[in-house]
């Protein structure tokens, strides 16, 4: 069985430090290309360090990965956390913090909602039919560069991978995905996202150049197969949640 890795390095992330993140390469992802676009892309940082990125859904809530948001199985405080947002050089975007208590962390799937004060920033448009073996989707996240020690490799411009859907039961994603699960299974085409990236935005690209968030990265094996949350499956949490 493939040996299921999650993509955040919550811990270890802290010990990043400023003169990391301004030497990290531009290219992306491992493999992959710096993106030009991607207005509700957000970089999730914990006491000041890179950590995880999300998605602005509304102009008040972003989603990402829950594990993003607990250390050794603790809740991490809203104080510690932050978000840059409006920019695809997370040093340049706008800071905002969470709500006190605005988080909703979803049952069945690892997907986080987080209030934050009303953004200025483009929100994602939500899928709402499920995805299909064989689509093409595209990653966005500020993660590793680089395998072994992705603390010396965190990306400060948003980056992006192309991936492909594959059936859930295909035996490279054993340890990942599952039939009738919540997740989606996804195999490299130009670069696979990995600490870092995790609660990053998966998302289709239409002809026309409409993109829609279509899950939520959560887990790969920094070679050939990552995994994501289907939005479709949670929509009807989403809008519930993002009501409030």
């Amino acid at each position: 069985m493939v040996r299921r890795v999650r993509a955040l390095l919550l811990t270890a992330l802290l010990l990043v430090t400023g003169a990391v993140m301004s030497s990290a390469p531009a290219f992306a992802v491992i493999g992959g290309s710096k993106s030009a676009y991607g207005p509700w892309a957000v970089r999730m940082l914990v006491d000041g360090k890179p950590a995880c990125t999300g998605t602005a859904v509304t102009r008040q809530w972003i989603i990402s990965a829950s594990h993003c948001f607990f250390e050794q199985g603790q809740p991490v405080a809203d104080k510690r956390i932050s978000f840059r947002v409006g920019n695809l050089d997370m040093r340049k975007g706008t800071t905002v913090h969470p709500v006190p208590g605005g988080r909703a962390g979803n049952a069945h799937a690892d997907m986080m909602l987080i209030k934050v004060p009303p953004m200025k920033v483009r929100t994602a448009r939500l899928a709402t039919a499920g995805v299909q073996p064989g689509q093409d989707v595209r990653q966005f996240g500020w993660g590793a560069t680089c395998t072994g020690d992705e603390n010396t490799c965190q990306s400060p411009v948003l980056k992006q991978s192309d991936l492909r859907v594959v059936r859930p039961d295909d035996p490279r994603c054993d340890g990942y995905t599952a039939p009738g699960g919540s997740d989606f299974c996804m195999e490299k085409v130009s670069g696979i996202p990995a600490g870092g990236d995790s609660g990053s935005p998966v998302m289709s690209i239409s002809p026309q150049g409409t993109e829609t968030l279509l899950g939520v990265f959560d887990g790969s094996d920094r070679q050939k197969i990552a995994e994501a949350g289907e939005i479709s499956q949670q929509l009807a949490w989403i809008r519930s949640v993002t009501r409030r």
